[in-house]
């Protein structure tokens, strides 16, 4: 087609060049250019014109192959989009799954830690009122064996005065002086025990406090991490206050 386009061209140039006749719209052009050039269209023309006529004759070929070709990859699209769906949606339960696994042992770490908390409370609890008491005991029999020891001792002291007639009023005063130092002394020494075991006491209700908010704070979590997980934070524990003190009773 290009053939014939250049010769068409060369066929035009040819005209517009030829020398006119005088006096008219008329040219005179060579007649063998013209010639050739018209035998180089006419054996480019059967040529170009046969492929055209190829080209019509697969329309229907070509057009049947595009289709063809457009429903594959519309298939092909299709399946690969099942496939990406599916593998999608697996990975999704997967991930699920896997999260599920883990909110749960995280539950199971947190109700750990919590009845650990407790049942150190609890240890600290007695190990604490066990010590108390013993303190307690200790220094009562001291102070009740003091007190029977300066009451002896004054006693002692009065009968060694009264044994003496002429100091004997002497004997007296410093006989009561001893008793009242002995029930002074015995009064000191409750007064001591009585404040060692509030101290003691006031220590243990601190660290139960501490071990409780412990506690607390663990089933606030707990609880957190159920309502995240779509189950009610009132599920997670049955007949929970959210003071920590259903677990310790």
């Amino acid at each position: 087609m290009y053939r014939v386009f250049e010769s068409l061209d060369a066929l035009v140039t040819v005209v517009e060049e030829a020398r006119g006749v005088p006096m008219t719209s008329n040219c005179v052009v060579s007649r063998g250019d013209v010639l050739d050039l018209l035998d180089d269209v006419r054996e480019a023309l059967p040529g170009e014109l046969d492929d055209a006529q190829d080209v019509l004759d697969r329309r229907d070929e070509l057009v049947d192959d595009a289709i063809q070709e457009a429903e594959q990859t519309r298939t092909s699209a299709k399946q690969d989009s099942e496939e990406l769906l599916a593998r999608a949606r697996d990975e999704a339960q997967r991930l699920v799954a896997d999260a599920r696994a883990e909110a749960e042992q995280t539950v199971a770490q947190a109700r750990h830690e919590a009845e650990r908390a407790v049942a150190d409370g609890r240890a600290q609890y007695a190990e604490l009122t066990d010590r108390a008491r013993a303190e307690a005991e200790r220094l009562a029999q001291a102070g009740r064996a003091a007190h029977d020891r300066y009451v002896l001792d004054g006693q002692h002291e009065q009968a060694r005065l009264v044994s003496q007639s002429e100091v004997v009023q002497a004997a007296h005063a410093e006989a009561a002086r001893v008793v009242d130092a002995g029930n002074a002394e015995s009064e000191r020494l409750r007064r001591e025990c009585d404040g060692y075991v509030d101290a003691k006491l006031a220590e243990f209700e601190d660290t139960l406090s501490k071990a409780l908010g412990t506690v607390s704070r663990g089933r606030s979590q707990l609880w957190r991490g159920g309502a995240q997980n779509g189950v009610p934070a009132s599920a997670s524990v049955r007949g929970g206050t959210g003071t920590g003190m259903d677990l310790i009773d």
